[in-house]
C-alpha cells in the first residue's frame, strides 16, 4: 500500500516568522541549494548568484521577509538556532557591504537590491510559491535550481516532491480520517496513542517525547515574550501590539517571575466566561505579534496560523486542568495528525488555498486535540476537527500591505475560539448523527481552494489588501 508518511515534526517546525511559506520555506530552499552546490559542485568556485521569486512569493515577498530569509539561508544560518536579535544587523551589513558569505565560507559580490528579483507578473505552473537560484561558477558552468515552498515550511522540487512513500514504514499507515478510525477501532487505542506508535518509526520513545516537549517550550517562550513586549510592529503599517496591554489589564496588580508563576496568577482570576475569552485572545495575539516581528515561533501548521494551537493548548493547561507532560504530548500528537490529513488531502498553503488552509487547518487541529484531551472519543475528536474547518471554508488570504498582520493576527484569536467551540460541540454531540465527515470537509476545502480567485490567495491583490488604506490603524 502506498501512503505518505509525515511526522509530527514535519507539521511542527521551529523557525522564524512571519510566514512559513514565504519566510521559512525560502530559507530552507536556500539551504537546500547550498547543500546541492556543495555536494555536486565546488562552493569555492561560485562567482555569481541571483535569486528569482515568482507569483505569491514576489507579490508579498517583501512584507513576508522572503528576501531576508533567502539571504540568511545562503549564509548557511539555521532558522531553528539563528539568533533573531542579530537579524536586522546581519541584513543591514550585507546590504551595505554588498558581500554574501555563502555557508559562512565563500564570499561573493551580492547586492540584494539587484540580485533578488521579484517577478510580480510571472508565476510557475507547479505552485504559486516558486523560486529559482541561478548560479554561475568561475569555471564557466551555470546552473538553475528551482524550488517550491508548498506551505508549512515544506519545500519541494518539481521532479522530486517531498513525499515519503517507502522510506518509512509506519505500523499504522494513515492517509484519511477513515484510516485513523480504522486503527483506533482495531487496536482500541486513542488517536494520540496511534500517532505515537507511528512516530517511533522515525526515532525512539525518549527522543519523541523530548522533541515534542521542545516544541511546547518554544511555544511557551513565544507566548511569554509576546505578553511582555509592547510597541509598534515592523513593516510600515504602524500596527500596535495589544497582548502586553491586555496581559497587564487582566492581571491588574498581580506579580509573577516566570511562565509558571504567570500561569498561576492567571488561574487566580477565576473561570468567568469573558475572562477566559480575553485570555485565549491574549495568548493568540502574543504569538502572532511575535511572529510578525521576525521572532522565533513554531509552525503550527504554518507561521501565519502559529497562534491558534499554543492559545488552545495554554487554555487547556490554565482553565481545563491539563497539568502533566503526558497530556501535553498527546495534545500535540493529535493536532499533528489532523494537520497531516489536510496536507495529504488538500493543502496547508495560503498561496494555494487561501486562509482556510492556514487558520482553518490550525483550528481543526486544535479542536481535535482539545476534544480528545477532554475525554472525547476518536469519532468525537474527528468530528471536532470537521466542525472547525466547516466554518472556515472559503476564508480568503488578503494580507494588507503584504504583511502577516492585518487580518492575520486577529484571525488567530478567531481560530482559537472556534476550535474550543468545535471541541465542546463534539463533546456534547453524537458523532454517529453527523452528516459531514472530516474526509468530506477536507475534499471540499480543496475544491474550494481550486475555485477560489487567485486574488484571495496570499497575493494582496484583493479583499482587505485593496480596500484598506495603508495609513489606517488596525481595528
Amino acid at each position: 500500500m502506498s501512503y505518505e508518511a509525515i511526522s509530527a515534526f514535519d507539521i511542527f517546525k521551529i523557525g522564524v516568522g512571519p510566514s512559513s511559506s514565504h519566510t521559512l520555506g525560502p530559507w530552507r530552499a536556500a539551504l537546500q541549494c547550498l547543500e546541492k552546490i556543495s555536494t555536486k559542485y565546488n562552493l569555492e568556485t561560485v562567482s555569481n548568484l541571483e535569486v528569482y521569486l515568482y507569483g505569491s512569493l514576489a507579490k508579498t515577498g517583501v512584507g513576508h521577509g522572503t528576501d531576508v530569509a533567502v539571504i540568511l539561508g545562503l549564509c548557511g544560518e539555521d532558522p531553528v538556532t539563528f539568533d533573531v536579535e542579530k537579524l536586522d544587523d546581519t541584513i543591514a551589513t550585507i546590504r551595505k557591504e554588498k558581500v554574501l558569505k555563502l555557508n559562512h565560507r565563500h564570499s561573493i559580490t551580492f547586492d540584494p537590491s539587484n540580485d533578488i528579483h521579484f517577478l510580480m507578473e510571472e508565476s510557475l505552473p507547479f505552485h504559486p510559491n516558486g523560486m529559482m537560484f541561478a548560479v554561475s561558477f568561475s569555471t564557466g558552468e551555470q546552473i538553475a535550481e528551482t524550488y517550491y515552498s508548498i506551505g508549512g515550511g515544506f519545500v519541494v522540487q518539481e521532479t522530486s516532491e517531498e513525499i515519503h512513500l517507502s522510506s518509512v514504514q509506519l505500523p499504522f499507515p494513515i492517509d484519511k480520517s477513515s484510516d485513523v478510525l480504522h486503527w483506533c477501532m482495531k487496536t482500541g487505542l486513542r488517536i494520540a496513542e496511534v500517532v505515537f506508535e507511528n512516530e517511533l518509526a522515525w526515532r525512539n520513545e525518549q527522543e519523541t517525547r523530548l522533541g515534542i516537549l521542545r516544541i511546547w517550550e518554544v511555544m511557551k517562550q513565544c507566548i511569554y515574550r509576546g505578553v511582555h513586549r509592547d510597541g509598534i510592529l515592523p513593516g510600515g503599517l504602524k500596527v500596535s501590539r495589544r497582548a502586553a496591554a491586555l496581559n497587564k489589564r487582566l492581571l491588574k496588580d498581580k506579580t509573577y517571575h516566570d511562565f509558571e508563576s504567570w500561569i498561576q496568577a492567571i488561574q487566580e482570576g477565576g473561570q468567568h466566561f469573558n475572562y477566559i475569552l480575553d485570555w485565549v485572545s491574549c495568548f493568540a495575539l502574543a504569538v502572532n505579534e511575535e511572529n510578525a516581528s521576525f521572532s522565533r515561533v513554531v509552525t503550527a501548521p504554518t507561521n501565519g496560523a502559529a497562534g491558534v494551537i499554543p492559545a488552545v493548548l495554554t487554555y487547556y493547561h490554565v482553565f481545563c486542568g491539563m497539568n502533566d507532560e503526558a497530556k501535553l504530548i498527546d495534545f500535540l500528537l493529535v493536532a499533528s495528525e489532523i494537520g497531516c490529513l489536510f496536507k495529504k488531502g488538500a493543502t496547508i498553503s495560503a498561496a494555494m488555498g487561501g486562509c482556510q488552509a492556514e487558520i482553518g487547518v490550525s483550528s481543526a487541529m486544535a479542536a481535535a486535540a482539545l476534544c480528545e484531551g477532554l475525554g472525547g472519543t476518536p469519532k468525537q475528536a474527528l468530528m471536532a476537527a470537521e466542525i472547525a474547518m466547516e466554518h472556515h471554508l472559503g476564508l480568503t488570504c488578503d494580507p494588507v500591505g503584504g504583511l502577516v498582520q492585518i487580518p492575520c493576527i486577529e484571525r488567530n484569536t478567531m481560530g482559537a475560539i472556534k476550535a474550543i467551540t468545535a471541541a465542546q460541540l463534539a463533546l456534547q454531540g453524537n458523532p454517529f448523527d453527523a452528516k459531514v465527515s472530516l474526509d468530506h470537509v477536507i475534499k471540499t476545502m480543496m475544491q474550494t481552494a481550486l475555485d477560489m480567485n487567485h486574488k484571495y490567495k496570499e497575493t494582496s491583490d484583493g479583499g482587505l489588501a485593496k480596500n484598506i488604506p495603508l495609513s489606517l490603524p488596525e481595528c
